[in-house]
């Protein structure tokens, strides 16, 4: 979907910029659809996912909040992120450091 090559989306992964999961029989990496806008990364994942990391969460922690609903958005913070309203998914990812 990002009309890149495989060894790019990995490299992304390793910076920190996407993050995805292992799935499947062969348990490929996966990164999920949500955070792909058209053919590139979702504006605001990236810093989301540094502000996460910042406050020791782990890939699959991150997955989890970025995906559970959360009715104060509403939605889920990857739905917020792909509708531009990232300013509100980091206030709340800032405030789980408090």
């Amino acid at each position: 979907m990002l009309d890149i090559e495989v060894t790019r989306v990995r490299q992304l992964v390793k910076e920190g910029t996407l993050i995805a999961v292992r799935r499947g029989e062969n348990r490929a990496l996966q990164v999920p659809a949500a955070f792909i806008d058209g053919n590139k990364v979702v504006k605001g994942l990236a810093g989301t996912l540094t502000l996460l990391r910042d406050d020791s969460f782990t890939d699959e922690e991150m997955l989890e909040w970025l995906f559970t609903p959360d009715p104060s958005l509403p939605g889920t913070p990857a739905q917020a992120l792909s509708e531009n309203r990232g300013t509100e998914v980091k206030r709340r990812a800032q405030a789980l450091a408090v």
